[in-house]
């Protein structure tokens, strides 16, 4: 369903970005969940609160759009997981092992054997960047890569 409506999210992740500012260090778009790695102001880390903007308006563009959106027994509807969980980059090695998390997700969840292979991910603008090689990220006999 998300990777359906990538460029929705894309361009709602930016509005909510331009209201409350935050740096996409990673993010990585499957079509049953995302994974990001941000880095938000110290005068305004409330996380939570761009992430319930986030989902809001994505399902307020599903409903306009008319995508017929399952419903639980109270109404609400049932695209998102009622929580996310949240981590604080402890250092450099913290923040390199969820960036790799990311981006190795595609993978481990069997969409593609490389992770370059991915459309819906920032590790396009690292390998651009020569941060990770192209290669980064492929399925290899003994598991995945990344982990």
């Amino acid at each position: 369903m998300l990777v359906d409506h990538a460029d929705a999210l894309r361009n709602i992740v930016r509005a909510i970005q331009t209201e409350s500012p935050f740096v996409i260090d990673a993010m990585v778009v499957l079509p049953d969940h995302w994974h990001a790695v941000w880095t938000l102001p110290p005068e305004n880390a409330a996380y939570a609160r761009r992430i319930q903007r986030i989902k809001a308006h994505f399902t307020r563009h599903h409903v306009r759009a008319g995508v017929n959106l399952a419903k639980d027994q109270r109404g609400e509807y049932l695209l998102w997981q009622k929580r996310f969980w949240e981590h604080t980059v402890r250092n450099e090695r913290d923040f390199e092992a969820h960036v790799n998390y990311a981006h190795i997700n595609p993978v481990k969840h069997g969409h593609v054997t490389r992770a370059m292979d991915w459309p819906h991910s920032t590790l396009h603008r690292y390998i651009k960047k020569g941060l990770l090689a192209a290669n980064w990220g492929c399925a290899s006999p003994e598991g995945t890569f990344g982990e």
